[in-house]
């Protein structure tokens, strides 16, 4: 067979996301996009609300999209232009919304069109949190029964989409998010500077209410009460941001707390990071949470999601929160300062707690692509 005819028998795929302007399912897609192999697949990309098609760092064979649309729910119609433009074998979305709308569209599209589904959030938790519109709630568990395959990114989230959707197990498969570990060894080379004394805590995300980054600031109030230097920098952009920053006046924490807004990767935070830290009130399996894993950073967390108690279930080095609140996350971080400190006191190094990243020591992406 020639070159051009195996091009020719090519899947094509396409992956469609809201925009590719941070947060982790940007990340997943953006990642998925730039590994799946070109001479396996013929990769497309939709941006359903982007305007401009902007690589992204992107490889020059991924087909890029930009259908402009003002937000997800009016793009209907320029989402089956597209599908019928391309005619893919494939359409995975991977976003809560957007999965919605292109399993609603679903009999719309060309027979031979498969669909895939990434569920980035556990399915009871967003049904009962009010943000779906009761409406939505009630369609909810009737389409997902439409798409041929649904990713979870644990076996808790894919039980719980089982029960709250009566998807037949065989139409759910559990793959992880994968993780950018060549990008992890990359910055670790370039590290940021933190500041303050130490301890120093990272954590990393939308500046929204289910982010818990309240219950954070709340935390390090109380942190800071046996560990004085401790300091945080919150890495992220969000509706929250004036109200979190008003939250450290009034806490007293301006000089203990630093907002790095959204940037292109935290990795470079990592090096100097003595715990990371995961205060989501709801969660799926945050990249963020598994970057800093694969960082081997000593981890930090509430109990968001059955997802991220099993992730964090037997993994050294890792403390779980008895409860999701601002008492039990600070008594989880005092604890976790409590046994870094003894153990580099055993090794002899000095009590600064910051904990370094070996890159070599990284292990292997969670994903296969």
């Amino acid at each position: 067979m020639s070159a051009s005819s195996r091009r020719q028998t090519r899947p094509k795929v396409l992956l469609l996301i809201p925009h590719l302007r941070g947060g982790g399912a940007e990340q997943v897609t953006r990642l998925l996009a730039g590994r799946l192999s070109s001479q396996k697949y013929d990769v497309h990309l939709g941006l359903v609300t982007q305007r401009y098609a902007y690589r992204e760092n992107l490889p020059p064979w991924v087909a890029i999209y930009a259908l402009g649309a003002r937000r997800v729910r009016g793009a209907a119609f320029k989402l089956l232009r597209l599908i019928w433009r391309l005619k893919p074998d494939v359409v995975l979305s991977n976003d809560a919304q957007l999965n919605f709308m292109v399993l609603l569209l679903r009999r719309l599209f060309p027979r031979k069109t498969r669909v895939v589904v990434r569920q980035n959030a556990t399915a009871s938790l967003a049904l009962a949190s009010g943000v779906l519109p009761r409406y939505t709630r009630s369609l909810y568990r009737f389409l997902y029964r439409r798409a041929d395959q649904a990713f979870c990114q644990s076996n808790s989230m894919a039980r719980d989409l089982m029960e709250e959707t009566d998807t037949q197990p065989d139409r759910i498969a559990v793959i992880p998010n994968p993780v950018d570990v060549a990008g992890i060894r990359t910055a670790a080379a370039s590290p940021v500077q933190w500041f303050g004394p130490g301890p120093h805590l990272l954590a990393v995300g939308r500046l929204s209410y289910e982010q818990g980054f309240d219950l954070l600031l709340r935390a390090l109030s109380i942190v800071r009460i046996s560990f004085p230097g401790a300091t945080l920098i919150i890495v992220g952009s969000g509706p929250e941001e004036e109200a979190l920053k008003a939250d450290c006046r009034d806490l007293g924490l301006d000089c203990a707390v630093y907002f790095a807004g959204a940037v292109d990767s935290p990795y470079s935070f990592f090096p100097g990071a003595t715990l990371f830290v995961l205060s989501s009130r709801q969660e799926g399996v945050p990249n963020a949470l598994l970057e800093a894993a694969a960082a081997n950073l000593p981890i930090v967390a509430v109990p968001s999601s059955g997802a991220v108690v099993d992730f964090l279930n037997g993994r050294l080095q890792s403390w779980l929160a008895s409860r999701i609140s601002a008492q039990a996350l600070a008594a989880s971080i005092i604890e976790a300062l409590l046994a870094l400190r003894r153990q580099q006191r055993s090794r002899g190094d000095v009590p600064a707690l910051s904990v370094p990243l070996d890159p070599a020591s990284a292990p292997v992406s969670t994903a296969s692509l």
